[in-house]
């Protein structure tokens, strides 16, 4: 049977680091940015999230885009 997508919406998470641990490794952290509409483009995301984290001190380390789908069967 064939099974259709509907999509739901997307989060952004940011990994940042914000410190080192007395070992020297380093102290990551996550911020996510929920409910980002399905359709915007991947290049758009990325530009929102690198201008809201310029303002941050602390460097990012990885952006994940995560999109969520509710599979249907038809």
């Amino acid at each position: 049977m064939p099974v259709q997508s509907i999509p739901l919406g997307s989060t952004v998470a940011i990994r940042y680091q914000v410190g080192e641990t007395p070992a020297g490794s380093p102290v990551i952290r996550q911020k996510s940015l929920n409910d980002v509409k399905i359709d915007a483009s991947d290049q758009d995301i990325y530009d929102v999230a690198a201008a809201l984290f310029s303002l941050s001190i602390h460097p990012v380390i990885q952006t994940i885009l995560r999109k969520n789908y509710d599979l249907v069967e038809e």
